[in-house]
């Protein structure tokens, strides 16, 4: 498997050139050269397996020859095996006839990041064992990519990472969950800002070749191919599991950086019978002006409770422009130059009806979002987090529209947003035993202005003043 960047200049590369690079060295985003297809026969024998062995039959496409069949396994069975507290790993529980709840959360950050990151963690070992010098890792996070990021990370010995966040803009738990790993190899990093500010400077800094090579950085963000290569399989195991190849299922997904419905997009190029991708998004609503008006502009990002959505740039939608423009690399270049200078573009008649034919989309705000959180406690028993109430309610005003099954993709346990669950339930959701002295632990991180200086100076270890 080969893959390409979606501006058309950098080197392709294998698998594991992927995972190590992160971004690619023209600013774009890798993707596989073609996208592999499974046949619906293919796809009914997976129906039987359990997740770690499903993992295998989507992932092993995309990986090669980079990892032999039993280190692959092996890896893939320890990354969905003691770490995740619940035997299905990623179970589907009923709220109605016609919609499920997929539960992401019983990783070890309590967060959808855990199922690729976690398995991030291992490709990282598996390619740096014989390369004699560590790699950097420079993230941003809106809250959840920064636990896991850290977590799967953290005491590896050819490994450093340093996670930005936007200082107070997070939630406690997300914070502590960061900043209480105390690890030679960690730094966090809050940065007086939006997530937006972080993620730009960590896109400056890959494209700064000489600072990139100098420290050997590689990114844990979902420009990572990786992660939202093992994203993919938890729709398959949810599809499979309610009749999937044989009947199509519609999937309701919260997003703000699209890399998780994007994961269902290439699920759907894959064979997999999704009749339809719902973007969940909270007023930082980007995707959801782009499908309607057909242009990409940000705005001023708003601070919401469900805070890992208050995103105005969306990194992967440049993935699915880039197949919408029928894989065009100089048309994603000239966009992104204009979305950089200007703030947005216009996306062109096909592309636009092309994204109105894969996805819709559904802007809730947060007073709907404490509604649904309350109603869902009192008609389902269910409580949930602010993230799955976004994409709760979008799935909602959407259950006529389809058949057959609708999921919405449950991204975070309710005690990570213990404030906006009980402001809207009146239940303070404990946290598992694992992290039930959290908010006990000492923290440890610097702070930082918006200045990409002051980021450089402390991963080559100097002061941030």
């Amino acid at each position: 498997m080969q893959y390409v960047s979606t501006r058309g200049k950098a080197a392709s590369l294998t698998f594991d050139g992927v995972t190590l690079a992160g971004l690619a060295r023209d600013g774009g985003l890798y993707v596989p050269a073609v996208w592999p297809a499974f046949t619906l026969d293919k796809i009914r024998e997976m129906a039987t397996l359990d997740y770690a062995d499903l993992a295998y039959e989507v992932i092993n496409p995309f990986v090669g020859l980079t990892v032999g069949e039993e280190d692959l396994r092996t890896m893939l069975r320890e990354t969905y095996g003691a770490a995740f507290r619940h035997d299905a790993v990623a179970p589907l529980t009923q709220l109605s006839d016609q919609h499920w709840l997929l539960e992401l959360f019983h990783g070890p950050t309590l967060a959808f990041k855990d199922f690729a990151l976690q398995l991030l963690g291992r490709f990282f070992d598996e390619f740096t064992r014989d390369a004699g010098k560590p790699i950097t890792i420079v993230g941003a996070t809106s809250g959840d990519t920064g636990s896991a990021a850290i977590d799967a990370t953290r005491g590896r010995e050819n490994v450093r990472i340093f996670m930005l966040h936007p200082r107070g803009r997070v939630s406690e738990v997300q914070r502590r969950q960061m900043t209480t790993i105390v690890e030679p190899n960690v730094t966090n990093i809050a940065v007086e800002g939006t997530f937006d500010d972080c993620q730009a400077m960590v896109k400056d800094l890959f494209n700064d070749h000489t600072f990139r090579d100098q420290v050997g950085l590689t990114a844990v963000n979902s420009i990572n191919w990786a992660r939202v290569m093992a994203q993919v399989v938890y729709y398959f195991y949810a599809a499979l599991r309610l009749g999937g190849p044989d009947r199509e299922v519609a999937f309701s997904v919260p997003t703000g950086n699209f890399g998780d419905v994007f994961a269902g997009y290439v699920a759907k190029r894959m064979g997999l019978p999704i009749s339809t991708l719902v973007i969940a998004t909270n007023s930082n609503d980007i995707l959801v002006r782009t499908l309607e008006t057909g242009r990409y502009e940000r705005g001023e990002a708003n601070a919401t409770i469900s805070p890992s959505m208050d995103i105005q740039v969306a990194s992967n939608f440049e993935r699915i422009l880039f197949d919408l423009a029928d894989r065009d690399g100089d048309r994603i270049s000239e966009a992104m130059q204009e979305l950089s200078k200007t703030g947005g573009f216009e996306l062109t008649e096909t592309e636009h009806q092309g994204l109105k034919d894969l996805f819709v989309a559904e802007k809730i705000d947060d007073n709907e979002t404490r509604i649904v959180m309350g109603n869902t406690l009192s008609g389902c028993g269910e409580l949930i987090d602010p993230h799955t109430a976004v994409g709760l309610s979008a799935a909602q005003k959407r259950l006529g529209a389809y058949e057959g099954p609708i999921v919405t993709l449950a991204t975070a346990h309710p005690a990570k947003f213990g404030d906006a669950v009980f402001e809207a339930t009146g239940i303070n959701p404990e946290l598992p035993p694992h992290l039930a002295d959290l908010m006990e632990r000492e923290e440890v991180f610097e702070t930082i202005p918006n200045d990409l200086r002051a980021l450089r100076a402390i991963i080559l270890g100097g002061s941030s003043e």
